[in-house]
């Protein structure tokens, strides 16, 4: 159905071995996915703490904790609160367009330390706000900081991964957002009981994964790729010889040259994403990052602790039941790693969308039989606190080894180089667009459709599911200058791309062990 190709001979397309400059060069630049994952696990944490309430969002904690006939499902809907949650992603969106020319022109790396050096700023900005506005404007800086290092880490780590062990590599990525949100929520748990100076030290926490990054950028070597880019031969070349841990590159360095000499051909590459030949990677870099968000995970992350009070658990119970969904969120992150290049990214998709709708009608049937459509529950018993949880645990598992890091990896290798920049600039904005939504609407939602709200979710799960089957071709194990292959012998995509498509011009006997 939606079969991609079949490779053979790929493991001998481009010599060279997994080198401990580029694992290193891969941990450092993964290291900007903390500042992603920990303000998703931060911002939820801290608009449950009654002292952060109490000052900015005083309307909110009384209707969360002293009118008892506000419906447990409605507590928390305020736009301004969810204003101050989803204003950092609007705000992403807009710095990812900026973001692609910067990673062009200056390269990956300097739009890493740029990113760390914004959300830097919006950290401090946070944890010493006064007023609301300055909130407001500290996750807008925060938004920035994150829209940079969205559009530059997936393709630093991309570029720098041999093809063998690009998938493993780049979920690295995803480990790190996992890990940022695990933090976060440990964070929240420990600091929640030092009233105002709690909150203080959550958001203002944020500078230390901002501190990581800009100090990791000044000691990472850019990518061949984005050398050869900026027109640095030589450097590339000794940098290409370095990663690979072998002499011998010039097949390799040969076709970045060949991609590189054709993006520079190209005087507009968003008018060229429009071309007929790159529909199929122009879908994929909207529907996968679309439906990623629509998943619904980010009800779960950065709302965790909202959701789990409305649900009837009490505050510090709340903050503890994100903690696990953060812990389990990092543990299958692994599977991810250990399984993605061996697997292969439809069969991750295929079951971690199966995994994820399953468990969203479970958590759906479990919370309406018991909440009902008035949302007062009574006394919630432990054993069906226990089993919310654990559905939704499985539920997160599913999309730590799915949807989680392939939503990042998938767009980041399958673009060429003379589109590659802007492509991801449209992946990172589609992604935080949706982000936006989400988090705008989430409480209002939540309000209105209750328990309704994970059937809602389920659906795009379920489409989402479909899409890949019939849609997605398998991108393992082929290399990066390759990849407009994939396309060309998909049953779908080939309508769209020609043999003429093909990129970089091979050898007729070469293209035949490829394809």
């Amino acid at each position: 159905m939606g079969a991609g190709v079949v490779v053979a001979g790929t493991s001998n397309a481009y010599p060279g071995k997994l080198t401990w400059s580029v694992f290193n060069a891969c941990i450092v630049a993964s290291m900007g996915g903390l500042i992603f994952g920990y303000d998703i696990g931060i911002s939820g944490g801290v608009t449950s703490m009654d002292s952060f309430l109490v000052r900015f969002f005083p309307s909110v904690y009384r209707q969360k904790n002293l009118d008892t006939s506000t419906n447990e499902y409605c507590q928390y809907d305020s736009e301004i609160l969810t204003l101050f949650t989803s204003s950092l992603y609007l705000a992403a969106l807009l710095s990812s367009l900026v973001a692609s020319t910067m990673t062009r022109k200056f390269g990956r790396k300097n739009s890493m330390l740029i990113g760390g050096v914004l959300f830097f700023a919006g950290a401090l900005f946070n944890a010493f706000a006064q007023a609301i506005w300055m909130l407001i404007v500290g996750r807008m800086f925060l938004g920035f900081g994150i829209g940079f290092c969205n559009q530059s880490v997936p393709l630093y780590l991309s570029e720098m991964a041999p093809y063998k062990y690009r998938g493993s590599l780049n979920v690295m990525f995803q480990m790190s957002i996992t890990i940022g949100i695990l933090v976060a929520n440990v964070l929240n748990y420990l600091f929640a009981p030092l009233g105002d100076l709690g909150w203080r030290l959550s958001l203002g926490g944020a500078m230390v994964p901002a501190l990581i990054i800009v100090v990791g950028s000044f000691f990472l070597p850019d990518t061949p790729n984005s050398m050869i880019e900026r027109g640095d031969h030589e450097a590339a070349r000794a940098s290409l010889k370095k990663i690979r841990g072998v002499e011998e590159v010039d097949e390799e360095f040969r076709d970045m040259i060949m991609a590189s000499d054709a993006s520079k051909k190209v005087q507009n590459p968003w008018k060229n994403l429009l071309q007929r030949k790159y529909r199929p990677q122009l879908t994929m870099s909207i529907m996968i990052p679309f439906f990623q968000q629509l998943t619904g995970i980010n009800v779960i992350m950065f709302y965790a602790p909202v959701l789990f009070n409305s649900i009837g658990f009490k505050s510090n119970a709340s903050l503890m039941s994100a903690v696990i969904t953060g812990f389990i969120n990092v543990l299958a992150t692994i599977v991810s790693i250990v399984g993605v290049d061996k697997w292969g990214r439809r069969a991750l998709f295929l079951e971690g969308g199966i995994q994820m709708l399953i468990c969203q009608l479970i958590v759906a049937a479990f919370i309406g039989v018991k909440f009902g459509t008035d949302g007062n529950p009574g006394m919630l018993p432990i054993w069906y606190a226990i089993v919310v949880v654990l559905f939704i645990c499985i539920y997160v598992s599913g999309f730590a080894w799915s949807w989680g890091p392939l939503g990042w990896l998938v767009p980041s290798e399958i673009f060429p180089l003379e589109i590659r920049s802007a492509a991801q600039s449209v992946t990172v904005a589609t992604n935080m667009f949706f982000t936006f939504v989400v988090a705008q609407i989430f409480v209002t939602m939540l309000c209105h459709l209750k328990f309704g709200l994970f059937i809602f979710f389920a659906f795009f799960v379920l489409f989402m599911t479909l899409f890949v089957y019939f849609l997605l071709p398998e991108t393992k194990a082929i290399p990066i200058e390759e990849m407009t292959r994939v396309w060309r012998t998909h049953r779908f995509w080939s309508k769209f791309v020609s043999q003429d498509d093909d990129g970089i011009e091979m050898p007729t006997s070469k293209r035949a062990d490829r394809v």
